[in-house]
């Protein structure tokens, strides 16, 4: 191993051309002078063991005289899928614990071993899974795979899946939070010993976590539910109601001051949060429950809206429609939020043509205008009530033609402010029993779009990427549009060809809005809520700039630390003036608000608060 990388770096000392294609050559080069037929040197091992000797064997390090320009190249070319960081932050998935779902979705999946809608299968479930679902051993356990991938984690977006948010108990949801701070929070060296600890408690109350032990287990519980013989929630109370606690829950108020002091911690530590997001459904969005995401420091919430149609929302078990939809995107919207809503073709009760309108009026209705969507054709799987449906001939999954003409219809719909995170689950194929089961979905989609030549404006089509890009040549746009309740800018750095490099979301409340006395959407009311941001106030909703990730305080490869962030705060609190706006607020993340702080923000409760 030591040999091949100190090929690499004379190679690159000597300003040779290092790529994928000359690293691959070396390693079957270097395992071919084995003779053994064994696989001496392997690309996936390289970097792991460059990192260990330049954190662990100073004398070897020191030997090898490699300069920092060296090591970023070499770093460079062994980094593992880079598309990880490419959007300016390590993100982090973490699942919560099975539990019953209040919601009744016939499209659902019913896996015992998950919480509600998750599948075992799924890459971020059996990460959990193996974790016993133990929040501070997923955060570590990411972490360290991330850095052996070669990924700077100094910046990380934490998103917490899981079902419905809003359905777990507050000890848990508090303990939960506070507990992905922690890991994050921890030293290195702390953190391995946490581990250790906890996974020797778990092993020692005779918790499952391989796989094949779970599906043994669980078998005759998941035959039951697959059969409709009993539901998700009943087959819940026989495997976990005699499960004891987990290790670190506490009362609501202990874990509260508990997190606090994570979130102080966070602030000045090696792996910063600059971004929470968790999932609910949006008839749990209302203003005590958006209070409490903001003291937990969430910022961005996906809620499962899944269609506009009343009709399609009663037929697949909903239990709620557009309206109480438009009034939880309203309420997100007062109170900052970034939402990052689902929504799915195919539908029982859906047409493509009637999916193509519903999707053109969440996008374009000022009642909704998401900010992100993650845009899902259904798929059944077996432990869905959608089975007896699709049995009865009631519900016929799609053809490839009719689903990809849909979902790039839909793409091109897509106005240039928000984003398309996702066009399809990561549901193995052996789980899919009726629709689609392709994993490149969205590639099929693009390609149709691009050979029929049809504009896309959408975000993540114009993100710079892994690429780099270069400051003189960008300009600042602003496109302004209204919701129901507010005139919203998006304030983008774009290139020649129109790539975007960084965005603000800046929130201005209409005058009506902003009137004790007058009319809001359901679940979202102008009466004052502890802690709410005025509304009198300007509301500065998001800022990201793209680009490979940089350490903090360094200069990156990308658009980040050049200076652009600070430039769109500066110009989204010129607008806000202009508006006749005496203040902005921001929904900075936990380990943002020192960077907010040096930009003339001052803390206020659950935001920071600028005044101009």
């Amino acid at each position: 191993m030591e040999d091949a990388l100190l090929e690499i770096i004379t190679a690159i000392r000597a300003g040779e051309a290092v790529d994928a294609v000359w690293l691959d050559k070396l390693v079957r080069r270097h395992n071919r002078a084995a003779h053994d037929g064994t696989r001496q040197v392997a690309k996936r091992r390289l970097l792991p063991y460059y990192l260990r000797v330049r954190a662990e064997e100073p004398e070897r390090w020191a030997a090898w005289n490699v300069s920092a320009a060296e090591d970023a190249a070499l770093v460079r070319l062994l980094q593992a899928k880079p598309r990880r960081t490419a959007s300016g932050v390590a993100t982090i998935t973490v699942l919560t614990k099975p539990w019953p779902c209040s919601g009744a979705c016939v499209f659902c999946p019913s896996d015992i071993r998950m919480p509600k809608s998750y599948l075992a299968d799924e890459p971020a479930c059996q990460r959990a899974e193996r974790c016993w679902f133990d929040p501070y051993l997923q955060v570590a356990a990411r972490l360290r795979t991330l850095t052996n991938m070669g990924h700077v984690t100094d910046k990380v977006e934490l998103i917490v899946l899981g079902g419905t948010w809003s359905d777990y108990p507050e000890s848990y949801r508090i303990w939960f939070i506070s507990e992905l701070f922690a890991a994050l929070n921890a030293k290195d060296s702390e953190r391995a010993v946490e581990v250790e600890r906890r996974r020797a408690w778990y092993e020692s109350q005779g918790r499952l976590r391989e796989a094949e032990d779970l599906a043994r287990a669980c078998e005759p519980l998941q035959r039951r539910i697959n059969a409709g013989e009993i539901a998700y929630n009943e087959a819940w109370k026989e495997r976990y109601r005699n499960e004891p606690p987990s290790p670190s829950e506490s009362d609501p108020a202990s874990l509260w001051n508990t997190l606090h002091d994570a979130h102080r911690i966070n602030e000045g530590a090696a792996h910063r949060v600059v971004g929470l997001v968790v999932e609910t459904r949006p008839d749990l969005i209302d203003d005590a429950s958006c209070r409490e995401l903001r003291a937990l420091g969430c910022t961005k919430v996906q809620i499962g809206i899944q269609s506009l149609r009343d009709d399609v929302l009663a037929a697949n078990g909903r239990g709620i429609t557009a309206e109480r939809i438009a009034g939880a995107m309203a309420c997100l919207r007062r109170w900052g939020f970034k939402s990052h809503v689902h929504f799915m073709a195919n539908l029982l009760g859906a047409t493509p043509a009637g999916d193509i309108a519903d999707y053109a009026r969440l996008v374009s209705d000022p009642a909704f205008l998401p900010d992100e969507v993650k845009l899902y054709p259904c798929a059944l799987v077996e432990s869905a009530q959608l089975t007896k449906a699709y049995e009865e001939g009631r519900w016929v999954p799609y053809t490839e033609e009719e689903l990809v003409e849909v979902l790039a219809a839909d793409v091109a719909a897509t106005p240039p402010w928000t984003r398309i995170s996702r066009m399809i689950r990561d549901i193995s194929a052996d789980d899919i029993v009726a629709g689609s089961k392709k994993a490149n979905l969205r590639q099929v989609v693009d390609g149709h779009l691009a050979q029929a030549q049809t504009p896309v404006a959408e975000i993540r089509s114009r993100e710079i990427s892994v690429e780099g890009v270069a400051s003189a040549t960008l300009t600042l746009e602003t496109l302004a549009y209204e919701t129901a309740t507010t005139e919203e800018r998006f304030l983008q750095w774009i290139g020649p060809d129109g790539r975007i490099a960084g965005f603000l979301r800046l929130s201005l409340p209409k005058p009506m809005g902003r009137s004790t006395d007058a009319a809001a959407p359901e679940g979202a009311s102008p009466s004052e809520a502890a802690g709410a941001p005025s509304l009198f106030d300007a509301m500065i909703r998001e800022v990201h700039v793209y680009g490979k990730v940089a350490a903090l305080h360094e200069a990156g490869e990308g658009a980040q630390h050049g200076g652009l962030g600070r430039k769109l705060v500066e110009e989204a609190c010129r607008q806000a003036t202009e508006a006749s706006f005496g203040a902005v607020n921001v929904i900075s993340a936990v380990g943002t608000r020192a960077y907010y702080r040096a930009l003339g923000f001052e803390d206020a409760e659950l935001y920071q608060r600028r005044t101009l």
